[in-house]
């Protein structure tokens, strides 16, 4: 995906969708984190919506960690903006934070656009997200849902081949896993587009840059041409709509949610670490 020359138009679009969400929240925060930025393809439009706030980027790999940090080194030199800013901007890989600079007291905002589908462990991510936000901070994600690719899915049933996708997340299953992973207060919406390309060729071209595909039961190794040339007019028999075009349909979720107080729970011997200790009492004044 580092090689792309641009993120994904449909990662563009779904992320201008979430950036108009962000309009009722109250919270203005004063850094925020910007998981998978590249193929999120959004972080300029919530730069707008808080332009006095620090941005840090998260990238899933080595590659668009180090793709991230060319651009964020030419932005600062061109930008002398950037220069008035506390930190100077960083893409951080996802399984080295540690270290981050806005630990351990948290970001005031994890933005992560089209990644509910990116992550073989979803549920793990989630609890990930909850460790880097701040108390009180808020998380905006969105994600492909379960009726993504239906017409695509029903035509590998059909032939009997393993399903090229993963279980997309529905709705309201995103909401019980946020609150599993600790977030509070979950919203959910989504919403349906579809999406046509002309030929098949160029439906397949296109899908292919919208992210690696986590589905552990799709189809290992490489097919035969003549397999192939069999999905390409497959493709064009089922997904052809009436104006000649392919059609496919795209399900949008959206999530947000906010990291509440800790839960303290009694026990003959209950241990408080001292951060939490201090926000209790803040709270308490």
């Amino acid at each position: 995906m580092a090689s792309l020359s641009e993120a994904p138009w449909l990662h563009r679009e779904v992320g201008r969708r979430l950036a108009d969400k962000l309009a009722p929240i109250k919270l203005q925060p004063q850094n925020w984190i910007d998981w998978s930025a590249f193929l999120g393809a959004s972080g300029d439009l919530v730069s707008a919506c808080y332009p006095q706030a620090q941005r840090w980027v998260v990238e899933s790999t080595e590659e668009l960690c180090q793709r991230s940090q060319l651009a964020l080194g030419q932005g600062a030199t061109r930008s002398w903006k950037a220069l008035w800013r506390k930190e100077a901007p960083k893409a951080w890989l996802a399984d080295e934070l540690t270290q981050a600079p806005w630990l351990p007291g948290g970001a005031q905002m994890l933005w992560a656009n089209m990644c509910l589908h990116a992550h073989s462990d979803l549920a793990a991510m989630m609890r990930q997200w909850h460790r880097q936000l701040a108390v009180g901070g808020f998380l905006m994600c969105s994600g492909l849902g379960p009726d993504t690719a239906r017409e695509l899915r029903a035509l590998y049933r059909a032939m009997d081949w393993p399903l090229p996708t993963i279980d997309f997340i529905d709705m309201h299953d995103l909401g019980d896993e946020l609150v599993k992973a600790g977030f509070a207060d979950p919203v959910m919406d989504m919403e349906r587009l579809t999406l046509t390309w002309e030929t098949p060729q160029a439906m397949l071209k296109e899908l292919r840059t919208w992210g690696g595909n986590v589905a552990v039961g799709r189809h290992a190794g490489l097919k035969t041409p003549r397999w192939r040339d069999e999905l390409l007019n497959l493709l064009v028999r089922r997904l052809a709509r009436p104006d000649g075009r392919l059609g496919l349909t795209i399900e949008v979720v959206y999530g947000h949610a906010i990291k509440p107080e800790p839960r303290i729970r009694l026990e003959p011997e209950t241990r408080v670490s001292l951060d939490d200790m201090r926000r209790m009492v803040r709270k308490q004044g």
